[in-house]
């Protein structure tokens, strides 16, 4: 990945079910780099209880510059919480790119879901 580390910069996310008014466990959450037309896993974990990864999606030296994709397995958990039923969903996985200009800062970026819409934003 393009850019250096500078110790302190973190990626943190979170998922809000804005259908049901709380956070949303059990999402699963795919974290890719992207250099040039290569696509490359770095990280996979679910939310908690608090719709919060346990620890940052990367931090310090491994937060570089550069872009970076999250994916929201967001049918899954639709389904779980019955939400969605078993055929095509609106929405399934949420691909949401972003960059990082500064690896020394933190950025946040998290998605309010339901089954009909999504949104996120940089967070603090």
């Amino acid at each position: 990945m393009a850019g250096s580390a500078v110790a302190g910069g973190r990626l943190s996310t979170h998922v809000l079910d804005t259908a049901r008014g709380k956070p949303a466990a059990g999402v699963r959450i795919v974290l890719f780099a992207l250099e040039g037309d290569l696509r490359r896993k770095i990280k996979e974990v679910v939310t908690n209880q608090d719709g919060r990864t346990d620890a940052p999606m990367l931090a310090g030296d491994a937060l570089l510059a550069g872009v970076y994709e999250l994916v929201f397995h967001a049918g899954a958990y639709l389904r779980a919480t019955g939400q969605a039923g078993e055929g095509t969903l609106f929405l399934d996985e949420i691909p949401i790119r972003f960059g990082v200009p500064d690896a020394s800062q933190h950025y946040h970026v998290p998605l309010l879901i339901s089954p009909f819409a999504y949104s996120t934003y940089r967070g603090s």
